[in-house]
């Protein structure tokens, strides 16, 4: 389950709401979301983005591949 921050008090004291602001899943789609803002902001200040590479980060906002991203964070040791 990725939609859901895991520790063990999750039951005792924090809502569903506030599992899900710390889960995985809403830490890297505010990732994807971030980057699509940083290319579009670049691309309007005329640093060499392209509209298709923008068009294509949106495409994929959403295509989390979650095994790659936790082998990721084990290399780089970043969470």
């Amino acid at each position: 389950m990725r939609n859901t921050y895991e520790t063990p008090l999750n039951s005792r004291y924090a809502s569903k709401e506030m599992q899900y602001l710390f889960s995985p899943d809403f830490k890297f789609k505010t990732w994807r979301r971030l980057w699509i803002a940083l290319a579009e902001s670049e691309m309007e200040l005329g640093l060499n983005i392209t509209q298709e590479q923008v068009d294509e980060l949106k495409a994929h906002a959403e295509d989390i591949n979650y095994d790659v991203a936790t082998e990721r964070e084990k290399l780089v040791r970043h969470d």
